[in-house]
């Protein structure tokens, strides 16, 4: 089985945006343009009322409200606060229900976090050197190493052992992490692989961040361990091979949970 299967990337991380993207991906095309098309209108004209977006868009009031409650259900949008929108009213009627985008619809909606992460290491490389960045990629990566040493402490001393529970910890994290045994130039060892790269833009013009996570493997591992492709550089899954034995010893998977 390949290493690195990439497992629902999305469904991994700022899991509350996935759902919503997913949710607007399985619909048919039509249904799911015509939401999308719902909740940017009622992101340019909010807080407005069932009616207003079907008078807009060309809609059946059924129609609208099947969107707005579908989009309310998956946290998109929300009711505005009932004493600021008492005052649209329909008549003697009670108040419209007023539509407003929501936290989660905000980041369901494009944004340009990578483009602006990016510029603003190209700035601290101009005013400080590529030793800045290098820095703040190491101060990332024992971030990192400080969240998952109790982890792979607890695992034992034994490097496979220890490789399972950094990939149990990579996978919580969002990284799609998976292991398996293989030789490398006649040392057993095991491949950690990672289907996600939270960083991978940033990384592809920043290897430093690259570095700095092999090297916080490694000393978590207690081995020196060795990056053998990664999703920056183009590949699909990044690789690290991690020793664990020399020689053509036959390396048979662990039973899962297993610890030393």
């Amino acid at each position: 089985m390949p290493c690195g299967r990439l497992v629902s990337v999305l469904e991994l991380r700022h899991t509350d945006v996935v759902n919503i993207q997913a949710s607007w991906t399985d619909a048919p095309a039509t249904e799911g343009g015509t939401r999308e098309r719902v909740l940017a209108a009622v992101t340019e004209r909010g807080p407005i009322s069932a009616s207003a977006l079907g008078r807009d868009l060309g809609l059946t009031p059924a129609g609208v409200r099947r969107h707005l409650d579908a989009l309310a259900a998956e946290g998109a949008i929300v009711e505005r606060d009932a004493a600021i929108s008492a005052s649209t009213t329909r008549g003697r009627g009670r108040p419209a229900r007023m539509w407003v985008i929501a936290p989660a619809g905000h980041d369901s909606l494009p944004a340009d976090y990578d483009d602006l992460a990016v510029d603003a290491l190209r700035f601290l490389r101009e005013r400080s050197g590529s030793d800045a960045v290098a820095s703040f990629a190491r101060r990332r990566a024992a971030q990192l190493q400080s969240r998952y040493a109790g982890d792979v402490g607890a695992a034992g001393t034994e490097p496979q052992a220890r490789a399972e529970a950094l990939v149990a910890a990579l996978s919580r994290d969002g990284f799609a992490a998976s292991a398996r045994p293989v030789g490398v130039g006649g040392l057993a060892g095991v491949q950690v692989c990672q289907g996600h790269c939270p960083v991978r833009h940033v990384a592809a013009e920043f290897p430093e961040f690259c570095q700095a996570e092999t090297d916080a493997f490694s000393d978590l591992l207690g081995v020196h361990v060795q990056r053998l492709s990664t999703i920056a550089a183009g590949q699909h899954v990044c690789t690290t091979f991690v020793p664990i034995a020399t020689t053509g010893t036959a390396l048979s998977p662990r039973p899962k949970g297993h610890r030393a």
